[in-house]
């Protein structure tokens, strides 16, 4: 059954926690730190030139009105006396003392300019056609930039009409000179933002660094490595846990290595009293079950050429053949248990018997062998050698219906390596292990194990295959 279809929501939120998984926690502080910095400073701009341009703005109409009411009311005798040279210096002295005037005239009652402040460049007549639509103030833009023009009536519009245009250049200058002034600000403060946050990011991650650090070691296998707690805080209580745990680890791993230390000792032991009761039991075979066997075959020969009768010789015969059996039984046991080759020629000939004896032993099976070893090893090492080749041999033997067995013994470099390989049925080497069911590949495991090596098992349905390894 299908789950649900990731919406696109999920994808892009998949896709942002992969990016900041990717990131490192120092970035992630400093990230954090600089993008509220940025963010609280561009918005406290961004409101303070609002609200300043805003308020400016406003002054800047009021000022306006009360500067073209000023010039209505002033204008009113001069414009009876017809006085326009009056009105000029009257309209040139306003212009002179407000910086954000742009220009000012002044209109009679026909509509006809008496008095402007545009100087020789003269006076542009499309002012005239500016649509106010009963608006006192109008906004519009020009080469001055944008201008507030004003009118206010002279005498009740009787005499006249006063214009005076304010532009926003000074204001815009003013407020772009304050927003420049809050951004450098936001700048010092990122800064000051960014160094506070490496320090932090410094005093935060770096206990964290250690902590990991000190898991490295410990992952590694050194675990008197302990982390240092720099305070009291959550990081400080997690590296008192974790050392306490490596304590614990430290202390589950003497105990480990006491009870395996323990264990091997007693497997040495038990292998080696096994070894020495194989030799005696061998030996006994050889001395005293032999030689008994051989005293019988004797005997009864000796009856045979004693009493010829027919009868007498059949019986006699087969009781010999039958002690003849029992006597090649029992050494083939006692080589089994402790061959005498093995102490005296070495490992090389130890194998090579075996093998004879097992194609003997099991004639629709072909043994290869192919050994390449040209010095000798200590006994401890060869006798583990020899029976888990040994043990190999025989399983390949007896249990897989093999028809051929190849066996490997050579040595490289300080290792001695040792393959059998058959042609069988295979078997599953895992839930054979599990399951405790074969013994000699436990066998073939604790003996690699005593003399420092190792055992491996490949098969399948086409064969298994033995790895042995093993220092020497």
């Amino acid at each position: 059954m299908n789950g649900p279809v990731p919406t696109r929501f999920d994808r892009m939120s998949e896709l942002i926690k992969r990016i900041l998984g990717a990131v490192s926690v120092r970035t992630k502080i400093l990230g954090i730190v600089l993008a509220l910095t940025l963010a609280l400073g561009l918005g406290v701009t961004w409101q303070v030139r609002t609200t300043t341009n805003g308020v400016l703005l406003d002054e800047l109409d009021l000022r306006g009105m009360e500067v073209a009411d000023d010039l209505a009311a002033r204008s009113v005798e001069p414009m009876l006396l017809d006085d326009r040279f009056s009105v000029h210096q009257l309209l040139t002295q306003t212009v002179a003392n407000h910086p954000d005037i742009a220009y000012a005239f002044v209109t009679d009652s026909a509509g006809l300019v008496v008095a402007h402040t545009f100087g020789s460049d003269g006076f542009p007549i499309q002012l005239l056609g500016v649509e106010r639509a009963g608006d006192p103030v109008v906004v519009y833009d020009s080469g001055l930039g944008r201008i507030h023009d004003f009118a206010s009536p002279v005498f009740a519009s009787r005499i006249g009409t006063v214009r005076v245009g304010l532009s926003e250049r000074r204001l815009r200058s003013l407020v772009d000179e304050i927003t420049a002034q809050m951004l450098l600000t936001t700048m010092v403060v990122a800064v000051a933002g960014i160094a506070a946050a490496v320090f932090l990011t410094w005093i935060l991650t770096r206990p964290i660094l250690d902590l990991v650090a000190t898991t490295r070691r410990v992952g590694a296998g050194d675990l008197s490595a302990r982390a240092r707690p720099w305070a009291n805080d959550e990081v400080g209580v997690l590296a008192e846990a974790f050392n306490q745990m490596v304590e614990d680890l430290d202390d589950s791993r003497a105990t480990i290595e006491a009870k395996e230390e323990a264990r091997t000792r007693l497997l040495d032991q038990l292998i080696t009293a096994q070894e020495e009761e194989r030799k005696r039991i061998a030996r006994q075979l050889h001395d005293g079950v032999g030689q008994s066997l051989n005293t019988l075959i004797l005997g009864l020969s000796t009856l045979i050429k004693r009493d010829n009768t027919a009868s007498t010789v059949a019986h006699a015969t087969q009781l010999r053949d039958v002690t003849l059996e029992t006597l090649d039984a029992v050494r083939r046991l006692g080589r089994e248990l402790r061959p005498s080759v093995l102490d005296d020629l070495g490992l090389a000939e130890a194998l090579a018997h075996y093998a004879a004896e097992v194609a003997g032993l099991y004639p629709q099976v072909r043994v290869d062998t192919h050994l390449d070893l040209d010095r000798r090893l200590p006994p401890a090492v060869e006798i583990a050698i020899y029976r888990m080749v040994q043990e190999g041999m025989t399983n390949a033997a007896r249990h897989s219906g093999a028809r051929t067995i190849n066996v490997v013994v050579a040595q490289r470099d300080g290792v001695t390596q040792a393959i059998i390989e058959d042609d069988g049925r295979g078997f599953d080497v895992e839930a054979v292990r599990k399951s405790g069911a074969s013994v000699g590949i436990h066998g073939m495991q604790e003996r690699a194990d005593l003399v420092g090596g190792k055992v491996r098992f490949e098969s399948s349905a086409g064969g298994t295959t033995v790895f042995i390894e093993v220092p020497g």
